[in-house]
C-alpha cells in the first residue's frame, strides 16, 4: 500500500520535511519514492526507484525549493517498480501533479478517451490518468479552478483512491480526495499536512483530522475546507488529539500488525475485486490450453492452492495438480513437459522453493504464471504472464490477508475460466460472480459480530495441549490454513485432516475434552460431517463449529460455535470460514502471553530451500 504526505508551510522548505515523513511511512512497503513542490511558479521534482536512503543519495531529495509540496512512496500494482512509473505524475504540459494511493479501476477507458484527445501518457500506471483527467477537464472548462476541474475529474474515477495535487495554477493549494484508501490530516502554528497514516506526521503535531471516504478536501495556508463528493455539502470537523506512541500510530492504534491485518480484509478484498480483465483472461487462456496444470506453492500459498484445485474443477472441470513446491521437482519434475502449464502462488514472490520449482519447469518447457503481492519480485520477471493481488504489505508473519486474497483471485481465475469454456450456466455464474463481490461485506461482518465470541473460545480452551481440525471437500483447505496458523501463532501442535479420513488414526487421539473444530458450510457434504461430528463427540471430544446462521442441527451437537452468514456458495466459503480461524489463532496466542507478529523460528518470505 503506498504511502502519501504532503504540506503547506508557513515557514522552512517542505523537501526535508516530506523526505523524513515519508521515510515514518516505510514499514507500509514500497520500491520508489518521488517528491514534487512549488517555488515560483514552478514544480520541481525528483523520483526513482529503490529506497528512500539509496534514492536521496543518488539526487538529494532535500534540496528542493518551496513550502508546499507532496510525497509518495509507491507499492506497484500498475506497471513495474520503475523510476518512470514512481510517483508523483504530472500532466502533458508538467503543470499538475498528483500523488495517488489505490486502484482506478476504469484507467483503461480513461487512458483511450484521453489519448484520443491528444494526451501522451510516458507510465504504465494507472496514477497517471488523473493529472491527464484534470488537464483535460481544465481545458473543457477554463472557467474552472483547480479545485473544481479536481472535483469534475474525480466524479469520473472509479476504484480506490487517496490523492492529492498540487498545480503551478494555484500554488497556494493542496486539492485531496478519498475514497476507500486511507487519509488524513494534520494541523500545527507552521501549516497543514497530509498523510496516509498518522505515524507521517505524528512527531510534528499529534492534532488530526480524519477524513471520510467520499470527501474532498481544499488546503491552504489559511486553512483547510473539507467537502462530500456526493453533493457537495460542507463537512464540519474540528482537529483530535492523537495520544499514541509512534508505535501504536504505525499499527493504527491495534497491540498488534497480525489483529490490524485480520481486520483490513474487507479493504484488501475489495481491492482483488479489482484486478484488471486483462491479466484474468490471459491466464485462463493459458490454463485453458494447458494439458497439466501444476498449482504450485509453500505453507499458507498452498492452502490456497488446493482449494483452488476445487475451484477449478466444480466450476472449469479442469483437473489441476497442487503441489508443495519443495516437493515438485522429486514428484513431478520428470513428468513437466511444453505442454504443461506451472501456476506459481507466493505471497513475496522471493519464496525459494517456489522459484526452484519454475526453474525447473522452465528448464522443460512450461509455461510459468505467477500470483502474488509483490510487483517486480523475481516470480513476475520469470512469469510468462502474472497477477498482483494487490493486498499491500503485510508485516505480520503469518499470513491472513494475503491467503484470502490468493483465494479471491483464484476464485476470479476459475469464474473467468469456467466462462470460457462453458461449463456453468450463465444463471449460476452471475450468481457466483455476485457472491464474490458480496464477500468483502461478509467479511467485515463476522469480524464486527464474531470476534469478541471467538475470543471467549480461545480463553475457554487455552488448556489444550493439541487440536483437530476436521472439514470436508473444499473446506480441508480450510482446516489446514487454521491448523498452521495455531502452529505458527500459539505454538499447539494442531493436526488437520478431511474429515473422513478422521477415522483412519487420528481418531485414536481422541480422550475426554480433546478439541476438535469442525469448518461446516452448508454444502453438499453436510449431512455426513455430521455422522463426523458424532463419531468424535461419542469419544468425549470437545466440538467448535464454525457453521452457518441457522444451522441448528450442527450448533445442537456443538459445544462452541461461531456463525458466518448464510447463503455462501461452497467454492467461496473457504475466505469467510478462514476468518474466524484467523481470530483463533490470535487470541490463543495471547492467552498463552505469545507476541504474534513475530513467531520464533520463522520469517516472512523463506529464501533457503
Amino acid at each position: 500500500m503506498c504511502g502519501i504526505f504532503g504540506c503547506i508551510l508557513k515557514e522552512g522548505a517542505a523537501s526535508p520535511l516530506i523526505h523524513e515523513s515519508l521515510k515514518k511511512l516505510e514499514y507500509r512497503g514500497y520500491d520508489s519514492v518521488g517528491i514534487v513542490t512549488l517555488n515560483n511558479g514552478e514544480l520541481q521534482l525528483k523520483k526513482d526507484q529503490g529506497k528512500i536512503d539509496d534514492v536521496h543519495r543518488l539526487v538529494n531529495l532535500d534540496d528542493l525549493e518551496g513550502k508546499i509540496g507532496i510525497g509518495h512512496t509507491r507499492w506497484a500494482t500498475h506497471g513495474a517498480p520503475l523510476k518512470i512509473n514512481s510517483h508523483p505524475h504530472l500532466d502533458c504540459e508538467g503543470k499538475i501533479a498528483v500523488v495517488h494511493n489505490g486502484i482506478i479501476e476504469n484507467y483503461s477507458e480513461l487512458k483511450i478517451e484521453l489519448e484520443n484527445n491528444g494526451h501522451t501518457f510516458v507510465s504504465k500506471t494507472d496514477t497517471e490518468v488523473i493529472p491527464h483527467l484534470i488537464e483535460y477537464t481544465l481545458f473543457k472548462n477554463p472557467q474552472y479552478s483547480l479545485a473544481d476541474a479536481v472535483f469534475e475529474a474525480i466524479k469520473r474515477l472509479e476504484g480506490s483512491y487517496a490523492l492529492a495535487v498540487i498545480s503551478i495554477l494555484e500554488p497556494d493549494k493542496i486539492i485531496c480526495a478519498r475514497n476507500e484508501s486511507p487519509l488524513v490530516l494534520g494541523v500545527n502554528e507552521n501549516g497543514y499536512y497530509l498523510a496516509s497514516d498518522i505515524p507521517a506526521f505524528l512527531p510534528i503535531t499529534n492534532q488530526a483530522i480524519i477524513v471520510n471516504d467520499g470527501e474532498f478536501v481544499i488546503i491552504s495556508s489559511k486553512g483547510c475546507e473539507i467537502k462530500r463528493i456526493s453533493d457537495s455539502a460542507i463537512m464540519k470537523r474540528t482537529p483530535k488529539i492523537i495520544d499514541w506512541t509512534p508505535e501504536m500510530a504505525v499499527k493504527k492504534g491495534y497491540p498488534h500488525f497480525m489483529i490490524k491485518e485480520i481486520i483490513e480484509q474487507p479493504s484488501t478484498l475489495r481491492n482483488t475485486l479489482r484486478i484488471q480483465d486483462h491479466y484474468l483472461d490471459l491466464i485462463s487462456t493459458f490454463l485453458d490450453r494447458a494439458k497439466d496444470v501444476f498449482l504450485v506453492a509453500c505453507g499458507t500459498s498452498y492452502h490456497a492452492c488446493l482449494a483452488a484445485s476445487y475451484m477449478f474443477s466444480k466450476l472449469a472441470f479442469l483437473p489441476t495438480y497442487p503441489v508443495y513446491a519443495s516437493e515438485f521437482t522429486e514428484q513431478h519434475g520428470k513428468s513437466v513437459s511444453i505442454d504443461s502449464t506451472i501456476l506459481a502462488v507466493s505471497q513475496s514472490g522471493e519464496t525459494a522453493d517456489t522459484l526452484s520449482s519454475v526453474t525447473c519447469a522452465q528448464q522443460r518447457a512450461a509455461t510459468i504464471l505467477g500470483l502474488t503481492n509483490v510487483i517486480g519480485s523475481t516470480l513476475t520477471r520469470v512469469s510468462r504472464v502474472y497477477i498482483g493481488q494487490q493486498s499491500g504489505p503485510e508485516i505480520g508473519v503469518a499470513a491472513t490477508k494475503t491467503f484470502t486474497s490468493e483465494l479471491s483471485v483464484l476464485a476470479q481465475l476459475a469464474l473467468r475460466l469456467s466462462k470460457k469454456r462453458g461449463k456453468i450456466s450463465q444463471d449460476e455464474m452471475d450468481n457466483l460472480s455476485e457472491k464474490l463481490e458480496e464477500i468483502p461485506n461478509i467479511v467485515e461482518q463476522i469480524i464486527r459480530t464474531q470476534a469478541e465470541k471467538v475470543k471467549q473460545i480461545a480463553k475457554k480452551y487455552s488448556y489444550a495441549k493439541t487440536f483437530f481440525f476436521l472439514g470436508r471437500g473444499i473446506s480441508s483447505a480450510t482446516a489446514y490454513e487454521g491448523s498452521l496458523k495455531l502452529m505458527e501463532i500459539a505454538y499447539i501442535p494442531s493436526i488437520a485432516f478431511p474429515a473422513g479420513e478422521s477415522k483412519h488414526g487420528p481418531i485414536s487421539l481422541i480422550e475426554p475434552g480433546f478439541p476438535v473444530l469442525f469448518i461446516c458450510p452448508k454444502d453438499g457434504s453436510h449431512k455426513t460431517l455430521i455422522s463426523n461430528i458424532m463419531e468424535m463427540k461419542a469419544r468425549g471430544a470437545s466440538i467448535i463449529s464454525i457453521i452457518e446462521e441457522e444451522d441448528d442441527a450442527i450448533k445442537k451437537i456443538s459445544d462452541d460455535y461461531v456463525e458466518i452468514p448464510k447463503g455462501i456458495p461452497e467454492i467461496l466459503s473457504p475466505i469467510p470460514f478462514v476468518v474466524p480461524l484467523q481470530l483463533l489463532a490470535y487470541y490463543m496466542a495471547l492467552e498463552k502471553g505469545l507476541n504474534p507478529d513475530t513467531p520464533r523460528n520463522l520469517a516472512k518470505c523463506v529464501t533457503v530451500k
